[in-house]
């Protein structure tokens, strides 16, 4: 969990709905209901969710997802997975490939309904001709900073390009001419003719096409000139025959723009724009921007780094797609901006991880112990239960011998009151094994520091019974075999950011002055049970009195690497508690 000066999640105060199993429909899916009731669209429903291949997704995706997929399976309608690739500048087909993957690890399937917004290239230029020859849209020469100070502001209207009033034809030879590749780069754009003057500055003559001389990952140089996300977007919409545009609140206001070029057009289909509150968590960046400079500058080690909110970095780590899918639907869908506390997606995916992890005994910060009445040669298989939220699991065994490893942590020289593990004199529990006393300790003479223990087992408290005096220990703990134990590394995870909005800049600092310097700590002398062996990527395990964790990719036949996914302390579950209680 975080470290001392990382700030810890608090109560979510109202910010995130409490967990519902039974939830009304959210405002769109009514509206999606409403329309299949009046008959609307032909009794169709067709979404599609649209990601810009300029990087990988996150967690915020995954509300988007969630919503578009689940809508279209509701109502026996479809999803597209459309890319919309106006930028070749940004995008790459590696973002291509990830999205792919993460889309169908979330558990969702397009079928043959993968599009490109490049895919209507000739389709969006002809129709960007069609507004030029209405006097509905005109090439600009104004620069890309003149262009930002004609618009005007908020409060004071925007001013007419000096070069608004070209003729059709010579709007028609200047766009064709930058479709050729005689402008330079930032030298004209083509606008949409609209209102200058409008309260809606996305209305203000917004860009529609800009020269950008750079190769796309499809259609090679075959293009010099690229449509704009806005322009591009409404009328792939359209190509595409999608009924409900379902997208996130910071287009509300280019509703009023993706009408007017479908009704300016005439286009034969006219999708509904829907706007739904995006997805924001405390100590988290959801801002492709931000997650991108990270992975720039090396404050993470890639795209996939199980600190990042990205897809991909938390399937690395160990989260699982039920569990986004489950934290997904109990958040719900609002038109209301808020912060859900990232306790709840914790206990979401603690709640499915308790039921499909298997439990192992592993020890991270081995401190060796000598069991001086055990039998030098013997070794003892013990039975251990793999899940018990779940019998069909089964069991295993587990191999004791003279020679044991425990957590550093759970001896003291000096036990406080409070302190019910072991030190000297004292008993514990071995898990699944016996009752341990410690009678004396070996120190290093150079150091001072407790390099092992010798303590005596009670053979009559096999199974971790209780013996037949009736005595009582306080504490259990877990341990493994010396002789049979891999050793592996383990690699604990905190959040990456120390401040619970990472996004408010303050003080002249930006958000990676708040990145975590204790984000990863790093284990490399950690003991796991033999039966980890042959572990594979992606396996997830409870670690008993650890946490859950999960094989890394990284793993090789020499070199075993556990990322922990998550601590087993629940916050939200406390939270709850308290509230009971009072």
């Amino acid at each position: 969990m975080p470290e001392d000066n990382v700030k810890k999640p608090s109560e979510p105060s109202g910010k995130e709905p409490a967990p519902k199993e039974d939830r009304s429909l959210d405002f769109v899916r009514e509206i999606v209901s409403e329309d299949l009731k009046s008959g609307k669209n032909g009794n169709r429903v067709t979404t599609r969710f649209p990601p810009e291949p300029n990087g990988y997704l996150h967690i915020g995706h995954a509300k988007s997802i969630c919503l578009n997929f689940g809508i279209a399976k509701e109502n026996n309608g479809i999803c597209h997975l459309r890319f919309d690739d106006t930028n070749p500048a940004k995008e790459d087909i590696e973002y291509v490939d990830s999205i792919r993957e993460d889309v169908r690890w979330l558990g969702f399937d397009w079928k043959d309904k993968e599009f490109y917004a490049s895919d209507y290239f000739d389709k969006i230029y002809e129709y960007a001709v069609m507004l030029i020859k209405k006097g509905l849209a005109y090439v600009d020469d104004l620069t890309g900073e003149q262009i930002r100070q004609y618009r005007g502001t908020l409060t004071e209207p925007g001013k007419e390009s000096p070069f608004r009033n070209r003729s059709v034809e010579e709007n028609l030879s200047l766009f064709e001419r930058m479709r050729t590749g005689e402008f330079e780069e930032g030298s004209r754009v083509l606008r949409a003719k609209i209102d200058m003057s409008s309260p809606n500055i996305n209305l203000r003559d917004p860009t529609i096409y800009r020269i950008k001389k750079s190769d796309h990952h499809r259609t090679g140089n075959k293009w010099c000139i690229y449509p704009m996300y806005d322009f591009a977007h409404c009328l792939s919409d359209s190509i595409e025959g999608i009924t409900h545009s379902i997208c996130t609140l910071e287009f509300e206001n280019n509703r009023p723009l993706y009408d007017w070029f479908l009704n300016a057009l005439k286009t034969s289909c006219h999708p509904q724009q829907i706007e739904f509150a995006r997805l924001n968590i405390n100590f988290t960046v959801l801002s492709k921007r931000k997650l991108l400079r990270l992975v720039e500058e090396n404050f993470v080690r890639g795209w996939d780094d199980p600190r990042m909110p990205t897809l991909s970095g938390l399937r690395r780590r160990g989260y699982t797609p039920e569990a986004i899918r489950t934290f997904c639907e109990r958040i719900g869908v609002s038109k209301v901006e808020s912060v859900v506390d990232i306790a709840f997606l914790e206990h979401c995916l603690r709640e499915d991880l308790n039921r499909r992890a298997l439990r192992v005994m592993a020890v991270l910060k081995p401190l060796k112990v000598i069991i001086d009445n055990y039998p030098e040669e013997k070794t003892e298989m013990l039975q251990a239960v793999n899940n018990p939220e779940d019998e069909s699991a089964g069991t295993r065994q587990i191999p004791l011998s003279k020679v044991i490893y425990i957590e550093q942590d759970d001896f003291r020289e000096n036990p406080s009151k409070d302190f019910f593990r072991l030190s000297l004199g004292k008993e514990v529990r071995l898990r699944y094994a016996y009752f341990l006393k410690c009678e004396n300790i070996t120190k290093d003479p150079a150091t001072g520091e407790i390099i092992e223990l010798h303590c005596t087992y009670d053979p009559s408290t096999r199974g971790g019974n209780n013996p037949a005096d009736g005595r009582k220990v306080k504490a259990t703990v877990h341990w493994v075999s010396a002789a049979h134990a891999i050793a592996a590394e383990a690699r604990l995870y905190d959040y990456l950011f120390t401040k619970d909005n990472p996004n408010e800049e303050a003080e002249e600092k930006d958000f990676t002055a708040f990145v975590n310097p204790k984000s990863l700590e790093i284990l490399k002398d950690c003991r796991v049970e033999p039966c980890l062996a042959n572990a594979a990527a992606g396996n997830l395990y409870q670690f008993e009195r650890l946490g859950y964790f999960c094989v890394d990719p990284d793993t090789t036949s020499s070199n075993l690497v556990f990322n922990r996914t998550i601590t087993l302390r629940d916050q939200l579950a406390k939270i709850e508690q308290g509230k009971k209680k009072k």
